[in-house]
């Protein structure tokens, strides 16, 4: 499952590691998500979280 604004690049990393998860999420509505608006060039990376099996939330850096 994938939830929220989660990068094209996170979710490529999930797909190819795949590991023992749910899916990603990324809470919220970050002004500055792709497709917000803005200027591309000053987007910060956004906290992307793996979903584990348990139903924990872990950071996921890609």
């Amino acid at each position: 499952m994938i939830e929220g604004h989660v990068p094209a690049g996170a979710i490529v990393k999930l797909l190819d590691e795949r590991p023992d998860a749910t899916g990603l999420a990324l809470g919220g509505m970050p002004a500055d998500s792709p497709g917000m608006g803005g200027d591309p060039t000053t987007w910060e990376a956004q906290p992307v979280e793996l979903i584990t099996s348990d139903g924990e939330l872990v950071p996921f850096d890609f």
